[in-house]
């Protein structure tokens, strides 16, 4: 592509994408200026790694939404160690496995598990504004759902157990995505039918990248709920369910989509 003076129209494109493009160069490398960028970047990535889970804070604003909240801990028993072994943020330790079997609440349509996973950051900036985007899809489809499982030190699967001890008939996470250097703050939401221990990743749909910067709340809790209905009228999840809410409503892959 060139622009009217024959050149390449990188920097047009620069604006089009949070992607690394168009940086120019000082002699054979990069100019100061983007170096940094970039050191920046990495350091929010790794911060948003290591920061410190506040699930309490979440908790409140999860309740405020008139959802009732549950904590629970992965077996890993420390961030460090969460990073070194990804088995153990796939199961819940003794303490809140037994919490979750004590609890009256079974049988539900659908449990959503919020986990802090790679990155607490995104969960603590986007997991309350997603839900209650959710909240009028929930309520269109009449959706009977089991206490917000609030989890600290998760991994995607720890969502097979906790669904599986509720008795959940399907299971959301909602969890932090690993950091990219330009999204250290993107949801994940992972949707899994029949959760139970064992699941295989080939097993669940995930709607990725949710944050104010990139696939919007409503657009992401539109497709969320499409997918939902979708399962539960299929009975399953997975690799043999394609995300065709767009296509179903005429819509092509450059359209506006607003939830309704």
């Amino acid at each position: 592509m060139t622009g009217g003076d024959g050149e390449i129209g990188w920097s047009r494109l620069a604006g089009l994408t949070p992607a690394r493009i168009a940086l120019g160069r000082s002699g054979a490398g990069l100019p100061t200026q983007e170096v940094l960028k970039f050191a920046m970047a990495h350091a929010q990535a790794r911060d948003a790694v290591h920061a410190p889970f506040d699930a309490a804070r979440l908790a409140s604003e999860i309740e405020s939404l008139g959802f009732p909240v549950q904590h629970v801990s992965s077996a890993a028993p420390a961030r460090d160690v969460y990073l070194r072994r990804p088995d153990l943020g796939r199961r819940l330790d003794d303490t809140s496995a037994r919490v979750l079997e004590a609890l009256p609440t079974k049988g539900a349509d659908l449990a959503i598990v919020i986990g802090d996973g790679l990155s607490s950051m995104a969960v603590g900036s986007n997991a309350a504004a997603f839900v209650d985007a959710m909240v009028p899809h929930i309520q269109r489809l009449g959706l009977h759902l089991a206490p917000v499982v609030i989890a600290s030190g998760a991994r995607v699967a720890l969502g097979d157990e906790v669904g599986e001890r509720l008795g959940a008939r399907m299971v959301l996470v909602l969890i932090g995505e690993r950091p990219g250097l330009s999204s250290p703050d993107s949801l994940g939401a992972y949707l899994t039918f029949g959760p139970r221990v064992g699941r295989t990743d080939a097993e669940r749909n995930c709607i990725s990248n949710i944050r104010s910067g990139g696939l919007a709340f409503d657009v992401a809790a539109f497709k969320l709920a499409w997918l939902i209905e979708a399962a539960f009228a299929r009975g399953l999840t997975g690799v043999s369910l394609k995300d065709e809410s767009s296509t179903a409503l005429g819509w092509d892959s450059k359209t506006t989509i607003a939830a309704p």
